[in-house]
Order: C-alpha cells, then sequence, then structure tokens
C-alpha cells in the first residue's frame, strides 16, 4: 500500500477556508534555512535542493523494500508520496513584516514516520555525487512539534495573506487562545507552487498557540 499523505493524514492536511484548532504532533522533516526576499534566486535554490533530497530519500526507500526481502516486515507501506513543501516565516523587521526583503525562513519537506536518519543521509551521499550543490551542506534532518495552533486555508496570492492571518486572529481571541509567537507555518498544497498563477494557489496557514486561561 501506498502512503498518500492527502488521503492518510486529512487531519493535518485538510485545513478548510474557515480556522480551526488542531494538535499537530512530532513530524519529521529535511530542512533548510535562509533570508529574503522568496522571490530572489536564493531561495529557488532552496527550494531545489530539499526536492533533490527528497526524491532521493523516496528511490532509497524504495530499493531498499524491493531488493531487501528481509526488511520488508518493518515497513506497513511499500512507496509513499513526496509530502508537500512547508516553511516557517518570521521577520527580522518586526515593525514591517511584510518586509519580503527582511523575512527569515526555514523551508522543510517532511518526511514519513519510517524514514530513518541513516535513509536521509544514505540519500545524501547520492546527491552528493550525482547532483552535487554547495547548499547541501546546509539541509539537516529534523524533528518538530508544533502542538496547539490555529490554521486556516488560504486560497490566492501569498500577498493577501493577511486578510486571512486578520481572521485567524479574530477567531483565535474568541476561542481564548493567544498566539505564543510571530512565526507561521506554510504548507503549500499545489504540486509546485512556483508554477502556479497566484490566484490558484492554495496554502494552509498555521500559528501556534495557547489558552488564555491558564
Amino acid at each position: 500500500m501506498k502512503h498518500e499523505w492527502r488521503k492518510h493524514e486529512k487531519e493535518i492536511y485538510g485545513a478548510k477556508e474557515r480556522p480551526s484548532i488542531i494538535v499537530v504532533p512530532r513530524q519529521n522533516f529535511i530542512t533548510i534555512s535562509g533570508k529574503g526576499n522568496p522571490n530572489d534566486a536564493d531561495y529557488s535554490e532552496r527550494v531545489g535542493v530539499l526536492y533533490s533530497l527528497a526524491w532521493s530519500i523516496k528511490m532509497g526507500y524504495k530499493t531498499l523494500y524491493n531488493n531487501y526481502l528481509e526488511m520488508r516486515e518493518q515497513f506497513k507501506y511499500l512507496d509513499y508520496t513526496v509530502f508537500p513543501l512547508e516553511g516557517i516565516w518570521t521577520s527580522a523587521n518586526p515593525d514591517n513584516p511584510l518586509d519580503k526583503d527582511n523575512f527569515i525562513y526555514t523551508i522543510m519537506i517532511r518526511q514519513p514516520d519510517f524514514i530513518t536518519k541513516d535513509m536521509f543521509e544514505s540519500a545524501y551521499e547520492v546527491v552528493e555525487k550525482k547532483k552535487p550543490h554547495p547548499l547541501l551542506t546546509e539541509v539537516v534532518f529534523d524533528t518538530m512539534e508544533d502542538g496547539q495552533c490555529v490554521q486556516i486555508l488560504h486560497k490566492g496570492s501569498y500577498d493577501d495573506e493577511p486578510k486571512s492571518f486578520a481572521v485567524m486572529d479574530a477567531f483565535t481571541q474568541d476561542k481564548g487562545f493567544d498566539r505564543i509567537n510571530h512565526s507561521h507555518r506554510e504548507i503549500y498544497l499545489n504540486k509546485d507552487p512556483r508554477k502556479v498563477m497566484p490566484a490558484l494557489r492554495q496554502t494552509i496557514l498555521r500559528y501556534q498557540v495557547q489558552s488564555n486561561n491558564i
């Protein structure tokens, strides 16, 4: 059976166009950090490096499953769909959080629970030989647990996200929660958001909250 994140993890990736509260569990990612305008070439290079590794990890997993019969009992799935690109965003200029030149970000691609750090390292060696890139050394295998969050499905241009955040903020206050910090997570549901017209983009916006009734 193939693990498909849209089908098997609807509670994580099934955000609606109205806010909701969700508890996000511990997850594994390959990540790379950067700063500056996401429209610049440096950001695209970082995205490209992440996808190179993500596909190498996927192919390495399939090789293990197909060639090492004694290992199959360890795996529930014979294959999986590569997870969508995600990013955690904040700003070095809090007085003007829409100033793209001062964005600080960590972009990432989630890995299934059955993908280990050893599998990541094996895939890294393959990419390093076949498709070397100076940014490869900045990619890490990391674990994150966002916990309690408010999220919404934003449809349209990234420049229109403040409207969705305003809806989230009102919902958060109404439900008795406070936003924990200024950073937020974006999950890009389109296969390659760089190639999608702004009006057709679908992005989950999510930030961490805590009850203000403590």
